[in-house]
């Protein structure tokens, strides 16, 4: 659903809903709970102590990586969905905003939460669909020439929003880009490997 939405619309109460019901759904450390009920411990124990897919991933169980970055997308995906079926398309965007901002800094564990990846693209299933392929797109070129999952989501969240601009879908492309800027800061490690060339490629032994 990408509209040119030129104001903001929305009521302050419900934006305020959408708020609180995106980031509590957002703050579910979907990582933490499924390494723990799995008996693997705590995760940010391990590697980056990230609580999200990639971190997920060096317990050695693919499958929980999976299950973990589907979920981490479907949070704010379901946030979006829900406010945008009972109260409109803004409160959809806004809910998914804040489920990203959950993510990143869940109220659970301390605000210390994971980089927003999947959580990103769960919101663009959830506001403007058609740009997850793009997204996917654009992540699997760069990582295939490159071989950085790390550099090949950054420039994926360079596109959405100017792939959005010029779609005409203003407001989101608006929201987009101000959760690039967010997740890039959260990169800010990864950015730093990348210019030194120390980031570890896909498929790279530890």
């Amino acid at each position: 659903m990408i509209s040119d939405l030129t104001t903001w619309q929305i009521t302050l109460p419900l934006a305020l809903a959408a708020a609180v019901i995106g980031y509590l759904l957002g703050s579910i450390p979907f990582g933490l709970v499924l390494t723990r009920a799995s008996g693997l411990g705590d995760v940010r124990n391990i590697g980056s102590g990230n609580i999200g897919a990639t971190n997920v991933l060096r317990t050695g169980n693919k499958k929980l990586a999976a299950a973990t970055l589907l979920l981490d997308a479907l949070k704010a995906s379901v946030a979006a969905w829900i406010m945008t079926y009972f109260a409109g398309e803004e409160a959809g965007i806004i809910a998914g905003f804040f489920a990203f901002i959950g993510h990143l800094f869940p109220v659970w564990i301390g605000f210390k939460g994971g980089k927003g990846v999947a959580t990103y693209i769960g919101t663009l299933l959830g506001i403007a669909p058609v740009m997850v392929l793009l997204f996917g797109a654009v992540w699997l070129a760069v990582a295939f020439s490159t071989r950085y999952s790390s550099l090949s989501a950054l420039v994926a969240m360079l596109v959405i929003p100017v792939a959005l601009w010029m779609l005409g879908a203003e407001k989101v492309a608006a929201v987009m880009a101000i959760m690039s800027a967010i997740s890039y800061y959260r990169h800010k490690a990864n950015i730093s490997r990348l210019l030194s060339g120390t980031e570890s490629k896909i498929g790279a032994k530890g």
